[in-house]
């Protein structure tokens, strides 16, 4: 039963939403425009904002659902919340070129330790606000995730924190480096 979660969660994580909307919507493919990303701060450059939601929406719940699946079935939350993240960050259907895995990891937070997924939230929020990049805000909030799920008692959790936050850093190492240089796009900003 493992194993079928795990498959079903990485296959659930391949779903390219962001890429699907844009398309629904006659915007064409998402990657030809703005950052060449499937995520939602990208659907928000074509300026279509319920569009963004939807697909932040979407990917956090694809998140959550694994989580909950993994935990429901298998017990096994933390591999179905790796193979969910990677699924987004690799997806099959995408020739393993996906999406940066914010909106998905906020939702394995909030479906695997809710007062974790609600401090990352919470976090992104805040520095999304103050800061004004999207990849900044995203950085904070992976960084903070698993400080809070070790000094709230899940342990477990807490290494599947790290792993993500790892996974996010090394997916905005680009973002990174605008940021360092200050050409980075700040949100809502069509590029």
């Amino acid at each position: 039963m493992i194993l079928l979660v795990v498959v079903f969660s990485y296959l659930l994580g391949s779903i390219p939403f962001g890429l699907l909307l844009t398309r629904a919507a006659g915007l064409g493919d998402i990657r030809s425009i703005g950052s060449g990303n499937i995520g939602a701060t990208n659907v928000l450059r074509t300026g279509k904002k319920a569009l963004a939601a939807a697909t932040l929406l979407l990917d956090g719940l694809k998140g959550a659902l694994a989580v909950l699946l993994g935990q429901h079935f298998a017990q096994a939350p933390i591999l179905a919340g790796l193979a969910v993240i990677l699924g987004h960050l690799f997806p099959i259907w995408l020739n393993f070129k996906g999406g940066k895995g914010v909106a998905t990891g906020l939702g394995v937070f909030l479906g695997g330790c809710f007062p974790v997924g609600l401090l990352a939230c919470a976090a992104w929020l805040m520095a999304a606000l103050a800061l004004r990049f999207s990849s900044a805000a995203a950085l904070t909030a992976f960084a903070i995730a698993p400080f809070a799920a070790l000094a709230l008692g899940h342990l477990a959790f807490a290494l599947l924190a790290l792993l993500i936050a790892m996974l996010v850093t090394w997916k905005h190492s680009a973002n990174i480096a605008r940021l360092r240089t200050g050409t980075e796009p700040r949100i809502g900003q069509k590029t």
